[in-house]
């Protein structure tokens, strides 16, 4: 650990990342630039942030020794979680004395302390940001000081709704009580109870005798109004009894009924776009042997019906998908068990199509130790993984799979040299029914659930997946699982 931090370059990096702010960047980008200006600033072996919801917390940018823990889930009663939401809001840990699963991972990859500070909006914990260090000397007050700034400013990316939360809904943006207002007649608020300065953020003082930060629907109406920030309330208001001109007003966060009201018009979009090309061909098929079966060849008969096949097979997977992610998939309740993951990959690869198989590059060491799981599971993950690889990649162009092992993990990785991935989609990717493009122009096809199913499926085997850029073009996708 280096005895001074070197501010120069500290402020150097921190005026790159202000300067990609002020050009429109946001969210992940900007918050990954940050963690890689600071880390060699601060002598950091590997940084971290923590993003925190309602129900617990995930790694959403990691750079250095960290990067292994992206994507990585946080329980909301795991000891470590509770840790980092208590105590004072920066101070430096020593791994060991941590007690959950977490502490135990770092502890395997060589990491003994942390500097952490939580970053913050009006007492609401949005997240924590991690400084990890190898060795056993005590970070100084230095340290600790400019953790705490860093976190500072990415609370105030939050409060800005610089493109974060990256996943569910944080305590910024989740939905609270039904608000209440009263208005005079010139539409100046005379009363404004908590909720209403919880829903819109706006304190008791800053909206007495101001407008209303929002239209004002007629007397006995109702009106969805999108506010800045990108939440949705519902708004209703009426004449309050009495010899005065005053209006009452309420208003609720219907961001959540929104988003599934545009889940399930996006449903019916990707499903009949997608179910259109393969019923389109097989009727076709299916009409040229009916009508036409005295004239063509044994070959032309042949070839209809290897085509009719092969598209009632791309049917069936996606209805597969479609009902996978509408019920639950994984183990169930069976547990975990040891399996061989190297042969249990191995096994799945044959069950692949003959497209993808013949693309495949295994490279899997004979020491692969154990994983705890529920191997028959792998080969719904393995298969989503590959699609995905193949679909965004050139037809002749390698993928590759890996594995490794440490004491406390095994992973496998599936890479290709496609595309790749940009930073600010690698969360929203596991988003059930989203791609990266939209309208019936796309270039790649698909329902968007592929990899929606392989985060639930990894997840329920206390696993974690992850995306991230490959170097050299493409994209690699982690999966990590308990050792066995």
């Amino acid at each position: 650990m280096p005895e001074r931090i070197d501010f120069p370059a500290l402020i150097a990096g921190h005026t790159v990342v202000i300067e990609m702010i002020n050009s429109g960047d946001a969210g992940l980008p900007v918050l990954t630039q940050l963690l890689r200006v600071a880390q060699p600033a601060l002598g950091a072996t590997g940084m971290a942030f923590v993003e925190f919801g309602p129900t617990g917390g995930r790694v959403i940018a990691a750079t250095g020794a960290a990067e292994w823990a992206l994507g990585r889930p946080l329980a909301i009663d795991d000891p470590d979680t509770v840790c980092l939401l208590a105590g004072p809001r920066v101070r430096q840990v020593r791994v060991g004395d941590l007690s959950g699963k977490l502490a135990s991972e770092l502890a395997g990859s060589g990491l003994r302390r942390m500097v952490v500070s939580r970053a913050e909006i009006g007492g609401h914990t949005v997240g924590s940001l991690h400084a990890l260090y190898p060795g056993d000397d005590e970070p100084g007050p230095e340290q600790q000081g400019v953790i705490a700034y860093l976190a500072s400013c990415v609370g105030h990316m939050y409060g800005d709704q610089s493109g974060l939360p990256v996943h569910g809904d944080g305590p910024v943006v989740a939905a609270l009580a039904d608000g209440l207002a009263v208005v005079d007649r010139d539409g100046h608020v005379r009363l404004w109870n908590p909720a209403a300065a919880q829903v819109t953020g706006r304190t008791v003082e800053q909206a007495l005798n101001h407008p209303l930060p929002f239209p004002l629907p007629p007397s006995g109406q109702v009106r969805d109004h999108r506010m800045p920030d990108g939440r949705w309330l519902r708004i209703t208001s009426g004449e309050l009894p009495g010899p005065g001109t005053l209006r009452v007003v309420t208003f609720r966060d219907i961001t959540d009924q929104q988003r599934r009201d545009h889940d399930r018009e996006l449903f019916v979009a990707v499903t009949s776009h997608e179910l259109r090309t393969p019923v389109t061909v097989i009727k076709g098929y299916a009409d040229t042997l009916t009508d036409h079966w005295e004239s063509l060849t044994d070959v032309d008969r042949r070839q209809a019906a290897r085509v009719i096949g092969q598209r009632a097979n791309e049917l069936a997977r996606l209805v597969d998908r479609l009902l996978s992610s509408a019920a639950e998939v994984g183990p169930g309740d069976d547990p975990p068990t040891p399996f061989d993951l190297g042969e249990a990959l191995r096994c799945a690869v044959v069950d692949l199509p003959a497209e993808l198989r013949r693309r495949l590059v295994l490279r899997l060491p004979s020491d692969l130790p154990k994983a705890l799981g529920h191997r028959p599971s792998l080969a719904t993950v393995l298969t989503e993984l590959t699609t995905n690889a193949g679909k965004y990649s050139a037809p002749d162009s390698p993928i590759e799979i890996t594995a490794s092992g440490d004491g406390q993990l095994v992973a496998f990785r599936v890479s290709d040299q496609g595309i790749g991935i940009r930073p600010e989609h690698v969360e929203r990717a596991f988003d059930r029914f989203w791609q990266g493009e939209s309208g019936d122009r796309r270039g790649y096809p698909g329902a968007g659930l592929g990899l929606y199913l392989v985060r639930r499926i990894v997840e329920q085997q206390n696993g974690w997946v992850s995306l991230r850029p490959r170097t050299g073009g493409g994209t690699v996708a982690e999966v990590r699982l308990p050792r066995g």
